[in-house]
């Protein structure tokens, strides 16, 4: 059995065509935050349409990527 690969925060802004230096993503992060309660990290105004669309589709199909996701989410808050 293959195990799932293990992806974080640099490989996550790397997947969403960021920066994903450290400092990038810190910058991201403050610029960015805090999305309100009611928005879904998916459709925050600062996302592009592909990225959008991914972020939905790792969340609904619990994904690999999901762990990652839900820890920018957390950030973004």
């Amino acid at each position: 059995m293959m195990e799932q690969p293990i992806h974080n925060l640099i490989s996550l802004f790397n997947q969403l065509g960021l920066d994903s230096s450290d400092e990038a993503i810190k910058d991201f992060i403050g610029r960015n935050k805090p999305i309100p309660d009611d928005v879904e990290l998916h459709n925050a105004d600062f996302w592009n349409v592909s990225q959008s669309s991914f972020l939905k589709q790792v969340i609904d199909d619990d994904a690999d990527w999901a762990e990652v996701v839900d820890q920018l989410n957390v950030m973004l808050r």
